[in-house]
């Protein structure tokens, strides 16, 4: 058995102690015209797994237990059918289960890293270096995205195809998409932008700026996010919220003080107004949005123009700022801003 052993290793590449335990299943079926028993089967399924923990491919795995029969078996081809099959099976949970502890410990990377946790030698693993800056860019569907889910995969392997890099990681956090890209990959955001747009119906994304090492790849995730969050409280019509593009309104936020004061100010009055001061809430923000041109908001807000006037006239004589004032424009702008912010006046001004 040795030399066939010899003979068969040296002829396919395949370690011998991998080989012996088929040998044998072959000979004893040879002799006794059985097939093998359940031990036998286990033998082999622990042989596969190794080839597999090994790297040896699986067919060339086939390729010697083909060549074994051929030496040894004779007509047992119904051991050496068999046989294959608890080497394959063997292999197949090998490759499972180190899917599933890869897949583990990415979910467990992604964590870290969007917590600052993460090190440099476990991103390079998954493909990042860390030293570099980086962009991420989180959407958020309807309905959150399940751990798993193979959208991801097809989402980073687009990526990968089309820029010609592993610098480059899709994963699952809290129900989001987040996409980690280099700073310098400028068009991967919009990319992963695209693709969430072909596979989701309703999303919105979020785009941080980049900054440099793991926590600024915390920075520019929490800045994603935020900018989701400001759209959403803004009642903002786009679906691709950029960091940059918001940078004044967490300036406002850290002065909550500031900005209560700012709103109860300048809007408070409107409280008096016929109907509350909502509908002129959205005639300032109707009219801001299309640069001042009354049927333009006129036609956002679906009534006359006539109608805008009379709002804006109404707002001058309640509060004394008149958008057509650059000066007070900007206060007003900014205290509707602010409203918005404040979820005012569905919530009272604290």
């Amino acid at each position: 058995m040795d030399s066939v052993l010899a003979r068969v290793s040296e002829a396919t590449g395949v370690p011998a102690d991998l080989l012996g335990g088929f040998l044998s299943v072959l000979a004893a079926s040879a002799a006794t015209g059985r097939l093998p028993g359940r031990a036998d089967m286990d033998g082999l399924r622990e042989c596969g797994a190794l080839a597999a923990e090994r790297g040896i491919p699986l067919r060339v795995l086939a390729d010697a237990c083909l060549h074994a029969a051929e030496i040894t078996a004779g007509g047992a081809f119904g051991a050496v059918r068999r046989g294959m099959a608890a080497y394959i099976e063997g292999y197949e949970e090998a490759q499972r289960a180190a899917l599933r502890q890869e897949e583990e410990a990415r979910r467990m990377f992604v964590d870290d890293l969007l917590q600052g946790r993460a090190d440099a030698e476990r991103a390079e693993h998954f493909g990042l270096r860390l030293a570099g800056a980086y962009v991420v860019t989180v959407a958020r569907p309807d309905t959150p995205v399940a751990a798993g889910d193979p959208l991801v995969g097809r989402i980073e392997q687009a990526l990968v195809a089309r820029f010609g890099s592993h610098n480059i990681l899709v994963a699952v956090r809290d129900g989001l998409l987040v996409c980690v890209s280099p700073g310098a990959l400028a068009a991967a955001s919009g990319e992963f932008t695209h693709h969430v747009r072909s596979a989701l119906t309703d999303w919105r994304v979020g785009v941080g700026r980049p900054h440099q090492g793991p926590g600024g790849i915390v920075t520019s995730y929490r800045e994603a996010v935020n900018a989701i969050d400001l759209g959403e409280r803004l009642g903002l019509r786009a679906q691709v919220l950029k960091a940059a593009d918001l940078l004044v309104f967490p300036v406002l936020l850290r002065d909550r003080e500031a900005i209560v004061d700012l709103v109860s100010t300048v809007l408070g009055p409107l409280t008096s107004a016929r109907g509350g001061p909502e509908p002129l809430l959205e005639t300032l923000e109707a009219v801001f949005a299309s640069q001042g041109n009354h049927t333009a908001a006129a036609r956002r807000l679906g009534v006359s123009t006539r109608a805008i006037t009379y709002r804006l006239e109404r707002i001058r004589r309640l509060t004394g700022f008149s958008p057509s004032d650059p000066t007070q424009r900007f206060t007003l702008e900014t205290a509707v801003l602010g409203a918005r912010l404040l979820e005012w006046p569905a919530h009272p001004l604290t």
